[in-house]
């Protein structure tokens, strides 16, 4: 496959090209899917707090040791 070489002025035109085709986001959009994500990552922090915790309290109540 032979490569196709191009100026730097003819690349920044096609970068500009394909950037208009683009379809943004809002910014209503671009902040609902960040609180969420924010919201699922706290969510799931907490489970696998809680996990841990439940995990550590029952190899403690089967083996006697831990902390």
């Amino acid at each position: 496959m032979a490569s196709k070489t191009s100026n730097p002025f003819t690349f920044l035109q096609q970068v500009r090209s394909e950037t208009s085709k683009v379809t943004w986001p809002s910014r209503r959009e671009t902040l609902i899917s960040t609180v969420m994500v924010f919201a699922f990552a706290t969510l799931a922090a907490i489970f696998f707090f809680v996990a841990d915790q439940l995990m550590a309290w029952g190899i403690e109540l089967i083996l006697g040791i831990g902390a």
